[in-house]
């Protein structure tokens, strides 16, 4: 049952710190982002005022610029709102799970999964803030992958993680009040509209 593989992947998930103490990959760039990952108090105090207690299951690796730039900011975010807590699992490790959290036909990182109390997803994000998604997807794609990366570190840096926080405030405040959804940062839900 695919409820259940959601809560043994975050079970099975690892804590940021955990994350962060095993990379191999851009290592130094790890801890780096991780020392000077803002708390946005605003999109921390937003969940904490949403009723219950929930979980978010990052489908990330080591080895990507995206997670980079946003997962240490979603581990803030879970630190500074009692009522949030991270888990980290890699994108291969749980198939089933990244299969249905698919950019098109795409399997990009980071996914966030607003889980529930109980283990039941709720709604997911990913793998960037609209605004940088669309731009991605406008002009980004045909960029080569050297420049691509520099415009995207840039959008990342200018936003200082604002955009991420507030969706990500969205999807737990979607999924909280109403039924299970596909928000993806594409979309704030129809009742926060």
């Amino acid at each position: 049952m695919a409820v259940r593989e959601y809560g043994e992947a975050y079970e099975a998930g690892r804590t940021f710190e955990a994350f962060v103490e095993a990379a191999e990959s851009n290592e130094a760039m790890w801890r780096a982002m991780a020392a000077r990952a803002p708390v946005i108090q605003q999109a921390a105090a937003r969940i904490e005022a949403i009723p219950g207690t929930w979980r978010l299951l990052v489908l990330a690796d080591d080895w990507c610029g995206d997670a980079v730039n946003t997962v240490p900011l979603l581990a803030r975010l879970a630190e500074a709102a009692a009522n949030l807590d991270l888990r980290i699992v890699g994108r291969d490790e749980w198939p089933g799970i990244m299969d249905r959290h698919l950019t098109g036909t795409s399997r990009s990182i980071p996914v966030a999964i607003a889980l529930d109390a109980d283990g039941r997803p709720r709604g997911w994000w990913g793998p960037r803030p609209r605004a940088l998604q669309a731009w991605f997807e406008a002009e980004g794609r045909s960029l080569p992958k050297e420049a691509r990366y520099r415009e995207l570190r840039r959008w990342y840096a200018r936003d200082r993680g604002v955009s991420t926080a507030s969706e990500i405030s969205d999807l737990i405040w979607c999924a909280a009040a109403g039924p299970a959804g596909e928000y993806r940062g594409t979309r704030p839900c129809d009742a926060a509209a």
